[in-house]
């Protein structure tokens, strides 16, 4: 599926932004993330997210992200936000000079998990693919944007219908990203 820009809507318009068809800027406030309940109880919501609309039950969309995060939890990914108790995402969170934090969370019914594998903090760009079918979704991610690896599949409760989907990046700590989010043709 092609991510048409001029389809696109916020669902939270970031501090700074710029849109072009082959490249999104998204500058972040301090204190702005999306995680719900689960383990650390606490609900933040307020991450910006760009997305479009489809009711089309079988896709893929890819993006590449390139971000300069130097600061604890910074992130830019791709989403699905159907809305703040029910959502997906996938993304490097920065966690220091020496790793970073390559994810998924999904969120049903208002409570996350978040699943993580360490990688290099030298890494500074990543493809994702978001792939529907029906209500399950599966996410994977690639440092070359040619072979893919399977990051999560998993099935969304209220994800069967029209949907949401696009980038979204955040900081939740006393910093501000300038994540420039490169959409692939």
């Amino acid at each position: 599926m092609k991510f048409d820009v001029t389809k696109l809507s916020w669902t939270r318009k970031p501090q700074d932004f710029s849109i072009a068809p082959d490249k999104i800027i998204i500058t972040t406030a301090p204190h702005t993330d999306l995680w719900q309940r689960t383990y650390y109880h606490f609900r933040n919501d307020n991450a910006p997210v760009l997305q479009m609309q489809t009711d089309e039950q079988f896709f893929s969309f890819v993006v590449k992200t390139a971000f300069q995060s130097n600061h604890r939890f910074d992130q830019c990914g791709v989403v699905m936000y159907l809305d703040g108790e029910n959502w997906l995402k996938a993304s490097i969170e920065y966690e220091n000079d020496t790793f970073q934090h390559l994810g998924s969370v999904v969120t049903n019914n208002g409570y996350s998990d978040w699943a993580t594998t360490e990688i290099p903090a030298n890494i500074r760009q990543m493809w994702y693919r978001f792939s529907r079918r029906a209500d399950d979704f599966r996410l994977e991610c690639s440092v070359d944007g040619v072979t893919f690896k399977q990051m999560r599949i998993c099935h969304m409760h209220k994800g069967g219908g029209t949907i949401n989907f696009g980038i979204y990046a955040c900081s939740p700590e006393d910093s501000s990203l300038p994540p420039p989010l490169r959409i692939l043709p």
